[in-house]
């Protein structure tokens, strides 16, 4: 992944490229952005750039195989590693490899399933910031820089945090971090103060309409279409291309929740919620954001402005007899129960509960007006 490959993401790019060639490139990066954004491609099209300076470096980064060039990434635990072993990222080298190689724009479900462990819990462990610590304090093999690329620091647990703050403090020399992060506000803010912060914007529709036509080879009508709906991530766009897209099965749990209540069969949507409670966690939350979206789509269909209005063929059809049952007397409501519900989820809780909960109170939302 070069930046010639990067959907977009022009002016982030170009602020990159100046800071090395002003002098000013700090010892840390930290680029922050919405998911599908493209973040974890522009820091490898970055780490790449200042990698290549012989033919043999291009040779090695093209496989991503440069011994310079160190992936941190959150991992799990899995049933046949010893009790006291705490994971590495080197635990899943191969399996890491295999997907971005496969390109730099996936999810954390993506990454999950890769590992084999979809319904764990993925973190960054002590284990690995002493792992980091081992590898950076060796000189460069090549003579240039050493660069460690951390994806999704917020997921490091407290005491490899406080590791990690050591190194920032103190980094060991040729050593630039670049930090690829979701949810800065996650970080401790020693982290956070260390590091020189770069806000990656979401992709100009324009820049996704112009992949979709000339990688994807769609039509400029379609193209436009999935372009607004994928609202500037190029994870959204890619679900919309999948035949056997989540939102499908997405659609078909909100509808289905949203008949439940309004016919109001407890019964019915206790078996719902314990449907939702085994898709796993990572799924649940990204089922949540996926209510919250149509949920404000269908407040905004009320209002007849299709320029607003940003839905596939299907959910507006479900939008056109369900809207008016979504107003100014629930929306607020609504939308504050499924960011709960997402919080919820987020620290452990019992998914049945949660869900279950989740719609009964959608029983008592849905009529008010």
């Amino acid at each position: 992944m070069t930046f010639d490959e990067v959907i977009g993401q022009k002016e982030v790019q170009s602020r990159l490229m100046q800071m090395v060639s002003e002098g000013r490139l700090p010892h840390a990066l930290m680029l922050c952005g919405p998911q599908g954004a493209g973040k974890l491609a522009l820091a490898i099209g970055f780490a790449r750039m200042l990698l290549s300076r012989t033919d043999n470096d291009r040779a090695m980064l093209e496989k991503l195989e440069h011994p310079d060039l160190h992936f941190t990434y959150p991992t799990i635990k899995l049933p046949s590693m010893s009790s006291d072993h705490k994971p590495v990222s080197e635990d899943f080298a191969r399996e890491w490899h295999e997907l971005v190689m496969a390109g730099p724009y996936f999810t954390m479900t993506e990454w999950l399933e890769q590992m084999g462990g979809e319904n764990q819990q993925a973190i960054i462990t002590a284990g690995e910031s002493d792992s980091l610590v081992r590898k950076l304090s060796l000189k460069s093999s090549q003579g240039g820089y050493k660069i460690s690329l951390i994806w999704l620091p917020e997921r490091m647990n407290i005491e490899c945090a406080n590791k990690i703050l050591k190194l920032l403090e103190e980094p060991p020399s040729q050593t630039l971090f670049i930090m690829v992060c979701q949810e800065p506000d996650r970080l401790l803010e020693t982290i956070r103060s260390r590091v020189q912060r770069i806000d990656v914007k979401k992709i100009a529709d324009e820049d996704i309409e112009q992949t979709l036509t000339q990688r994807r080879g769609l039509s400029t009508d379609v193209a436009h279409r999935i372009a607004r709906m994928a609202n500037g991530s190029w994870l959204k766009a890619l679900e919309m291309l999948s035949a056997d897209s989540e939102n499908e099965l997405f659609l078909d749990m909100f509808q289905t929740l949203m008949r439940l209540a309004y016919q109001r069969k407890v019964k019915d949507l206790k078996a719902w919620s314990e449907r939702m409670a085994s898709m796993g966690r990572e799924r649940e939350k990204r089922f949540l954001e996926y209510f919250l979206r149509l949920i404000r789509e269908n407040f905004m269909y009320n209002f007849q402005q299709p320029d607003i209005v940003y839905m596939t063929q299907r959910e507006e059809d479900f939008a056109r007899n369900f809207a008016r049952f979504v107003n100014e007397a629930n929306i607020l409501p609504i939308s504050e129960l499924a960011n709960r519900a997402i919080r919820d989820i987020g620290q452990n809780a019992n998914g049945k509960i949660v869900f279950f909960d989740f719609a009964l109170q959608m029983i008592v939302l849905l009529i008010q007006k």
